[in-house]
Order: C-alpha cells, then structure tokens, then sequence
C-alpha cells in the first residue's frame, strides 16, 4: 500500500476505534464532541455549534458558494457482543449501525481539506477546490432527528451551501463497493400505533363485552394486505407491518383494551397520505364490528431519502465504479431533512459483511473507509 493510504488508514483505524469505545446515544454525547474537537483544533476552520449536539468544521476557502458532508454520531442502546480489543466502554451502548465510521470518514475528509488549504498535498492545491468546505457532525439520527434541528438553524444559509453529500455503511455491498440510485433511494417513515378501546367481560358472558382484541386482529391483516394491494396499483413501494400487538390480561376474559404498534414507509406524499387514509378506515371498520372505538395516530417520522437527479448525474461521472441501486431500500434515514433544504446525494459504502446493521456482532475492517475519503475527495474536488 502506498505510503500516503498506509497514514490514512492509521488515521481512519485509529478515529474509528476511539469513537467505538465511547457510544453515545441521541443528543447526550460529550465525550464524542470533545474527542471530535480534539481533532477538529488543530485545523485550518472554524468549529460551529448551529444547535444543541451538534458540531461543525467550517473551512473558508473565499468561495461564493460551499459544499456541506455530514456524518452522524449517535449510537444505539445495544450492548456489544462483538469481542473485539476496542469494543464499547459503555455498557449497553453499542455503535451497531456504523456511525463510528461514518465520523472517522468525515474526520479524515476534513483533514484532507485543512491540508490541502495550508499546501501540504502533492497535486492538488487551495485552488483546486471550487467551493468552501462544510462538515456536520449531528446528532440523534436514531432518534428523534437531528437533522431536522441542524436545517432550523441558519447554517447553511450563513455559509451559503448549495450541495450535502452523506454515507451510510452498508453490509450487504461488497467491501468498499459504492451504491446509490438517483430519485428515491430510502423511504419516509411513520409509526402508527392503533389503540382500540372496548368492554371487559367474562368470556362466559362474553355477550356483554366489547372484544378490543378482536378488533386489533382483524385490523392488523387487513391494513398489511391494503398497502400490498396499494403498492400493486400504484407501482410504488408501500409497506405496512406490525412488529407488537397487546391485548387483555388473562386468558378467560375478554380484552377491553388492545394496542397494535407498527411502522409505514413509503416513497411519496401522495402514497403515504392514500395509505393513511385507508389505514384509518380500516381501523374504524374494524372497530365498529366488535362494538369498540379506535384512537390512531401516525408519527411524523422522516420524510424519503431522494437524490438530486442533476446532483446524482455528477457525482455518478465524479465517481468511477459507482453502481446502481436497483429499487429504492424500505429503511429510513433522517439524511431526508437535508435534501428537503438543498440538493443531497447519499451513497452507501459496503463492508462485505454478514452481520446486518443493529446486530450486537456488528463490525468491519477499516479498510473500506478508505474508498469513502476518496470518494468525498472527488466529490469535494467536483465542480
């Protein structure tokens, strides 16, 4: 390995590794942020804080314009089980979905852009960079959308950004293999939890009753099958599934409340609002057969994850060996905020990995962040 990959990729190891000892979770992460200013004070930028949890290298190269890369720090409360030499020093904390990773790449990014601006790179010079350089680190992307928070502040019209790149690790790709589609790449996310309220009784009496867990179960298949059918009709994703359902207290009593949790993703407004709709009257249909009433609510969540088709055009012809995600991915990524502010591409880097994201086991060799730095080299580099 040339000499130059070999110190970046101590860098990466070494940034990952310490980050992976120290999960934090949503917005309380203050041995995270004092290790990323840590790094961050011996560069040539300006450390930012648009809001609560979140940091920010902002390096001003005179432009008129600057591109934004934003990596995300929380962790998730997962204890690890993965045995290696740098797992976690918080018990039941865990970076299991690679946000270690994804700091380590950004950190490593930033470090290109401070050398480049004080003249230390072979080949390429302050010049060479056509827009002043941005990099977010933000919070509670598990959670409740960090992202969200950093869009309402003033940032990116104070440093006049016009363009945000992101990564996501993914294992299913081979190692250091780049993947993303342009359009919808990831779906808008809503919990819906159904509550149904009915009458307790004996089941010997169960005349007198109000069977809320009847109620919930015919529900439950039929609002899954309606977002099947809607996803035939309409040629677009839409799922619909429920991961808890809860119903009653004791087996010889009729259910006089039951509870059905589960989560909607979709790709468009349009989908999710003729989803939600139909999910309701399901409900109240449901409710109404067992004499019981229905309370249903849909979260905000996150909007779709939807690439810039002139952004992603670029960024395709900047990339060399990019490949194409066939069909857009059922998982939620708050990235979305972003996109909803300026154009946005986000890409996923492959580990090559069998563990899926969130497992207790999940981890992956550094090597593979090296193909993101140089993928975030070119993409800064792009005019």
């Amino acid at each position: 390995m040339h000499a130059d990959k070999n110190r970046e990729l101590a860098a990466l190891t070494r940034w990952r590794r310490d980050l992976h000892r120290i999960p934090e979770l949503d917005d309380e992460l203050p041995e995270t942020l004092a290790y990323l200013r840590g790094v961050l004070q011996d560069l040539p930028c300006e450390v930012l804080e648009p809001c609560p949890g979140a940091l920010c290298a902002w390096f001003d190269l005179g432009r008129n314009s600057s591109v934004a890369i934003r990596a995300d720090m929380d962790a998730l409360p997962v204890p690890e089980r993965t045995g290696a030499p740098y797992a976690s020093a918080h018990p039941g904390r865990m970076h299991a979905c690679g946000h270690d990773g994804h700091m380590a790449m950004a950190l490593a990014a930033a470090t290109w852009v401070g050398d480049v601006a004080r003249g230390r790179v072979d080949g390429v010079c302050a010049q060479d960079l056509p827009r002043n350089v941005l990099v977010v680190f933000q919070p509670a992307e598990e959670t409740a959308g960090g992202a969200a928070r950093v869009c309402g502040s003033d940032l990116f019209e104070r440093v006049r950004a016009e363009r945000i790149f992101g990564f996501h690790l993914w294992p299913e790709l081979p190692a250091g293999t780049l993947a993303s589609r342009p359009g919808a790449l990831l779906a808008r996310s809503s919990e819906v939890t159904a509550k149904f309220l009915g009458r307790a009784s004996h089941i010997a009496r169960w005349r007198e009753g109000r069977d809320a867990l009847a109620a919930a179960a015919r529900f439950v298949p039929s609002a899954e099958a309606m977002c099947g059918r809607l996803a035939e009709e309409s040629g677009e994703p839409c799922l619909l599934r429920f991961g808890r359902l809860e119903a009653g207290t004791v087996r010889n009593a009729i259910a006089g409340q039951a509870r059905a949790e589960g989560s909607l993703r979709v790709f468009s407004d349009e989908i999710f609002d003729r989803a939600r709709e139909a999910v309701v009257s399901l409900a109240e249909n449901a409710a109404a057969a067992e004499g019981c009433s229905v309370e249903l609510g849909f979260s905000e969540g996150y909007p779709p994850v939807v690439n810039d088709a002139d952004l992603f055009a670029l960024a395709e012809a900047a990339l060399p060996g990019l490949a194409r995600v066939k069909e857009p991915l059922l998982i939620a990524e708050d990235f979305s905020f972003y996109q909803r502010r300026l154009p946005g591409v986000f890409l996923l880097l492959g580990t090559g990995t069998n563990v899926p994201l969130h497992a207790d086991t999940f981890d992956f060799d550094e090597r593979v962040l090296l193909a993101g730095l140089d993928a975030y080299r070119r993409l800064l580099l792009m005019p």
